[in-house]
């Protein structure tokens, strides 16, 4: 019998890490920074289509825009959960779930507990359901109404199977949805700052830049929390300011499948058609944190700040910001748009105030963001759900020559199999703030979990300094206070 003491990282019944060299980083400059981002990328454009096109400008447009600075709080947080998210698999070649399951009581335990925090947030086919809303009023010029909603389901089904569709072909899943992001991440953008460039007078520039620090530019003072506020929807929007939840968890598995750090010797998840089968591990690596390895090391760090503060960060603000003047020139500030046409509600503003033309490319606009924020939110679930299947399974890891894409095709189609059902229970607005409030509530969890991890899996040298453990801990805190606020109304 060994004698051996268990591994830290083996004591929940998961392998111990591999020695492995950490591989060379890109030493990018220029445009040669657009190819080596990426995970950075597709976390904006899932952003964008939940917090910045629908939950804030719903509780902007009802309150006000000082409300703007729990945004501008949430993605600085955000940021810095994100960087302590890819400080994990840069130096490990795991997931941040995997990290999750090598903590006691079991690798199982926490399997299925994350699994089930995916699912009661980004399970929910809430977005599909809100761009039929904007399909719709494409094809009819009008909002849809209660009479329609046979209509928008099946519109929703059908934006569903181009999901899949675009999921089914490529060579690596992750680089396919890099693409798309880049694409719509840049017109989205352009697009938005064309339009409040044309149509936002200066006063309206005033407003939200000062919203972003909490301050009244019009009756002055500062308004954290506005009077009567829906702490349903203010929780929603606090999590979904930035991404939300298990999407910036999902980060990490894009950074491994990216090779990112020690990801470059774990291989990734391949397309079914067009992508050939790919040997994935199952287990991490450790790397020796000598002079060439740190070296190595601060070269990923450097590609993990531009990633998150370059990209993230920036355009995070960036698509939260203009929508609000946006939706603040063109509807009242009090209105509620959070019914079946909260998609095409600035489209209908804007075509009667501009042009139906206008009208036209803002629902274009917003029929492309809440799709790809769909296939984002849909293919993050399912590639977390199958890491973690695939690490905590020797079973599924031998099935069919361990070929891990039929894992994750078979858990594609349990996914899209529920979204038809889950169409059905609910406006798809309240699935979303369901989803958001949920995020809020795992980032509690998460982010104390993270920070457990960072500081006793790793190896000393590249662990969190104590400035970024305090920055968790805020955030942590931060999140819990809407948290909080959200079950206190619910005990009412």
């Amino acid at each position: 019998m060994s004698t051996e003491p268990i591994a830290r990282e083996a004591r929940s019944g998961l392998e111990r890490f591999a020695p492995a060299d950490m591989p060379v980083p890109p030493n990018p400059k220029g445009l040669g920074w657009i190819p080596v981002v990426g995970p950075g990328v597709i976390l904006l454009g899932a952003s964008i289509g939940s917090g910045e096109f629908l939950l804030g400008p719903a509780i902007i447009v009802k309150h006000g825009p000082t409300i703007l600075w729990v945004a501008a709080c949430a993605i600085v947080l955000q940021t810095f959960f994100n960087h302590e998210v890819m400080r994990y698999t840069l130096a490990t070649g795991e997931p941040i779930i995997a990290g999750f399951m090598r903590t006691r009581p079991r690798a199982t335990f926490w399997a299925w507990f994350y699994a089930t925090l995916y699912m009661l947030q980004m399970g929910w086919p809430a977005w599909a359901g809100i761009a039929a809303g904007a399909v719709f009023f494409l094809g009819t010029g009008r909002l849809a109404a209660a009479g329609d909603a046979s209509s928008l389901y099946y519109i929703a089904l059908a934006g569903y199977a181009v999901c899949l569709g675009v999921l089914l072909v490529g060579r690596r899943i992750e680089r396919t949805l890099e693409i798309l992001n880049w694409v719509m991440v840049g017109a989205i953008i352009a697009g938005f700052i064309i339009l409040v460039a044309v149509y936002v007078p200066p006063a309206g520039w005033i407003r939200a830049t000062a919203g972003l620090i909490g301050v009244d530019s019009v009756n002055g003072g500062f308004h954290f929390v506005p009077p009567n506020v829906d702490v349903f929807l203010l929780g929603a929007f606090a999590a979904y300011s930035g991404a939300g939840g298990m999407a910036n968890v999902t980060l990490s598995n894009w950074a491994r499948d990216k090779g990112y750090g020690m990801a470059g010797n774990a291989g990734y998840i391949p397309s079914a058609v067009g992508g050939e089968k790919v040997k994935l591990a199952h287990s991490g690596f450790r790397f020796t944190p000598d002079a060439e390895g740190m070296r190595r090391w601060a070269g990923w760090w450097r590609i993990v700040r531009m990633d998150q503060w370059g990209i993230f960060f920036v355009g995070a603000v960036l698509g939260m910001a203009l929508p609000a003047m946006l939706y603040l020139t063109f509807i009242p500030t009090g209105t509620d748009i959070r019914g079946l046409g909260a998609a095409a509600a600035l489209a209908e503003a804007m075509a009667k105030a501009a042009g139906p033309a206008l009208g036209l490319v803002v629902a274009l606009m917003g029929v492309w963001v809440l799709f790809k924020t769909q296939l984002d939110n849909m293919e993050g679930t399912v590639r977390a759900i199958t890491d973690i299947l695939w690490t905590g399974s020797k079973q599924l890891r031998g099935w069919r020559g361990g070929d891990v894409r039929l894992v994750y095709y078979l858990v594609l189609g349990v996914f899209v199999a529920w979204g038809t059902i889950a169409l059905r229970l609910a406006q798809p607005i309240v699935l979303l703030q369901l989803g958001a409030n949920m995020a809020g509530l795992i980032f509690v969890i998460a982010s104390i979990h993270l920070l457990y991890i960072n500081c006793t899996l790793l190896p000393p040298d590249v662990r969190p300094p104590l400035w970024r453990r305090a920055a968790m801990l805020v955030f942590a805190g931060f999140y819990g206070f809407f948290v909080a606020l959200w079950l206190t109304s619910l005990m009412r």
